[in-house]
């Protein structure tokens, strides 16, 4: 039995539709992404949410200033936008780091 006469019977059985197979591909859907909150108060300085946001949230100087100052004026600043798990992880440390230093600082994750 030679090579071509096993794929002739295997093409020849089954559905009958010449031996073509076709390869369907899964679509990946992307993961929902959570946009990162900082809430303004009375109490908390400048200088923590700019250390939180340079600590938490990788920021540099200028980027972590003008979300503070978004947060100042505005009531509310968005940090970043991540997958659930980091976007929770993020808020956890925040609340974490206000804490342990005093400040009542409220971070909270949305729906992008």
């Amino acid at each position: 039995m030679n090579l071509s006469s096993i794929y002739m019977s295997q093409e020849d059985e089954g559905d009958g539709e010449g031996g073509l197979s076709t390869i369907v591909k899964d679509r990946v859907k992307r993961p929902p992404r959570y946009k990162v909150l900082l809430h303004n108060d009375d109490y908390t300085t400048m200088e923590f949410v700019v250390y939180i946001l340079r600590a938490v949230f990788g920021r540099e100087l200028p980027a972590a200033q003008a979300i503070m100052l978004q947060v100042h004026n505005d009531g509310v600043g968005v940090c970043g936008v991540y997958t659930y798990e980091i976007a929770e992880s993020k808020v956890a440390k925040v609340a974490k780091l206000a804490k342990d230093n005093g400040h009542p600082l409220l971070c909270s994750m949305e729906p992008e």
